[in-house]
């Protein structure tokens, strides 16, 4: 049966909207956080990046037992490591559904240089290997990852089409995809509005210089 889409009020007791757990598992820079935005905006509780605290041997020795004790606490998941756990995330959580956004690597491998450049994370060890914490110089290993990565998830759900959806938002796959997939009715139409682009934060930014300058605050 189709959900309708359910306009909150701020305050409204959330654990009203029943919901099948959604799991975003397409890396970073690929349109990620503009799904995230588009889920939080028919209801559903989003959790994002964790284990950016630990060390590379804490993260990588607990990200899937903390992962699965986290999930329990949301309606969907998106970024990493969410995307490195996805055949755990369907074992516990039987009936999910899941999402893999995808991008042409090309333009994807230069989203990930100029966002993170030579500037190591544990993430990126935990994703790329210990050795490869930065994208900068490393960039053949990213694109075998991300490539296999996508490659191992289209295997895993060949015989399961109506728990994967493939979205490319850079295509302009949007709502007329994501709602049908996850039974929403009265979603908005069209694509997303696109959120985390170098476009978008210098937007924000200038907003932000505007208000300090209004302020007094800047010159």
């Amino acid at each position: 049966m189709a959900r309708r889409l359910l306009h909150r009020n701020r305050g409204e007791d959330q654990s009203r909207v029943p919901k099948q757990k959604v799991f975003c598992i397409g890396f970073q820079k690929t349109g990620t956080t503009s799904l995230e935005h588009a889920l939080q905006s028919v209801g559903y509780r989003v959790k994002s990046v964790f284990g950016r605290d630990l060390t590379y041997d804490e993260l990588k020795a607990t990200y899937v037992d903390r992962g699965l004790e986290i999930a329990r606490e949301y309606d969907a998941l998106e970024d990493m490591p969410w995307p490195l756990m996805f055949r755990e995330l369907d074992a516990a959580f039987p009936g999910s559904k899941f999402i893999l956004t995808l991008r042409d690597a090309d333009a994807w491998i230069r989203s990930i240089v100029g966002h993170f450049r030579d500037n190591a994370h544990v993430m990126q060890q935990l994703t790329y290997g210990e050795d490869a914490g930065a994208p900068v110089g490393n960039e053949d290993r990213y694109r075998a990852v991300y490539e296999a990565h996508n490659a191992a998830v289209l295997d895993y759900f060949a015989d399961r089409p109506d728990d994967l959806l493939v979205m490319r938002l850079e295509a302009g796959d949007g709502w007329e995809k994501l709602a049908p997939f996850l039974g929403i009715e009265g979603a908005p139409t069209g694509p997303f509005v696109h959120t985390n682009t170098r476009k978008a934060r210098n937007s924000v930014f200038r907003r932000i210089r505007g208000r300090m300058r209004r302020a007094g605050i800047l010159s």
